[in-house]
């Protein structure tokens, strides 16, 4: 079963950071500069999280992982801003 999270970090480090960045981008949709909304079965959060923990210093980083519930059943607009809009992760079938 598939879940929908929002994962947020504060990593002090610059170098740190970016393999932060480029490594979510591997995992879900940025939303704003250290924000990201994700769409996993449970086998790819384990992942995640595990490359996320080989990279970040746990004395002086954070990641928060959210996790907002199934993907399916879910209401569309479950997420809500102000200001500009945000694009939410809907699941669509592919035809190959």
């Amino acid at each position: 079963m598939r879940r929908l999270y929002i994962v947020t970090y504060d990593i002090c480090d610059p170098k740190r950071l970016r393999r932060v960045f480029k490594t979510m981008k591997g995992f879900g949709a940025h939303m704003q500069l250290s924000v990201f909304q994700c769409d996993l079965p449970a086998v790819d959060l384990v992942k995640m999280k595990a490359e996320l923990g080989e990279i970040i210093n746990n004395n002086e980083d954070q990641v928060l992982i959210i996790d907002l519930g199934p993907t399916e059943g879910r209401p569309i607009k479950s997420i809500k801003s102000i200001g500009k809009s945000t694009e939410i992760i809907t699941r669509k079938s592919q035809i190959i």
